[in-house]
């Protein structure tokens, strides 16, 4: 009789915790859906960094790394879901782009920042000029794509930059962003899934 009062009492027990654990991961479900699909769409990111394409002066790359560090700042405005942010932080990377100098390049190297400048400075101003969130987010991730593309051929004279990705951006299509850490912090969702995402290259 008493081993039965004790079974009985494990058996009450044991329903209890497993309903508490079921709560805890209905409201944690969404989050690790999404955690699960990143986990499964790539490798982690290289541990060696390949070289800058062009050799530029290292002056050019100084300036590059002030674009990238506003980058960095708009970023995190998007991270905090802040479209007003964006738009101040967009005003200061298109600052922050001006004052490169394009007479540090010459040949190829000169002739494809043209192309990244008019690219940069088209994805900055459509921040800038919109007051929706989730349109500045669409342009910046045009602008992330075009800045490591740009960080790729010409460097940041040392400064490291991540290159990360959340599969699940903008309904599943994916999208990118660059951040001065390893740790994820994700521009696309913020605080509703501000882990969601996984470090696909570095650059610098």
């Amino acid at each position: 009789m008493k081993n039965k009062s004790i079974m009985f009492s494990l058996l009450i027990a044991l329903a209890i915790v497993s309903g508490s654990c079921s709560k805890k991961e209905e409201s944690k479900s969404e989050e690790h859906e999404h955690q699960a699909a990143e986990h499964a769409s790539g490798s982690s990111a290289p541990t060696e960094i390949a070289p800058p394409q062009f050799q530029v002066d290292a002056a050019f790359q100084q300036q590059l790394a002030g674009v990238f560090t506003s980058y960095v700042t708009l970023k995190d405005a998007f991270v905090a879901s802040d479209a007003a942010k964006a738009k101040s932080e967009a005003s200061n990377t298109l600052a922050a782009l001006s004052k490169t100098d394009m007479k540090l390049l010459s040949g190829a190297a000169h002739n494809d920042w043209m192309s990244y400048l008019s690219t940069l400075e088209t994805s900055l101003k459509n921040i800038q000029s919109s007051d929706d969130i989730e349109t500045q987010r669409t342009n910046f991730s045009t602008l992330s794509d075009n800045l490591y593309k740009t960080i790729k051929a010409y460097g940041l004279g040392g400064v490291t930059a991540y290159y990360d990705y959340c599969p699940m951006a903008f309904d599943n299509q994916g999208a990118y962003w660059l951040s001065t850490e390893d740790k994820i912090r994700n521009p696309y969702f913020g605080d509703k899934m501000l882990t969601c995402g996984k470090v696909k290259d570095m650059v610098r």
